[in-house]
């Protein structure tokens, strides 16, 4: 079995009332106004074509498979002030 090891940049416009918090495990996530949380974290596309739609699966178990090959995730979030 090999490692892939998977970094995710994100530039994003977002909403002013937009917040980061902490979670128990000292990640963190989005708090957006409505009361929900949102974490920005990978999810596996498939395709018969790579030129046509890519869409996530409907398979929880092919999801389930390949959610058990991720040994850890990290995902860091920063404001950017110019």
């Amino acid at each position: 079995m090999k490692k892939l090891n998977v970094t995710i940049t994100l530039e994003m416009s977002v909403p002013d009332d937009w917040e980061l918090t902490k979670t128990s495990e000292g990640g963190q996530v989005l708090k957006l106004p409505d009361g929900q949380f949102m974490d920005i974290a990978i999810e596996p596309l498939f395709s018969a074509d790579p030129e046509e739609t890519w869409s996530s699966t409907d398979d929880d178990a092919v999801l389930n498979d390949i959610l058990d090959m991720v040994e850890s995730e990290e995902v860091t979030y920063e404001f950017v002030v110019h």
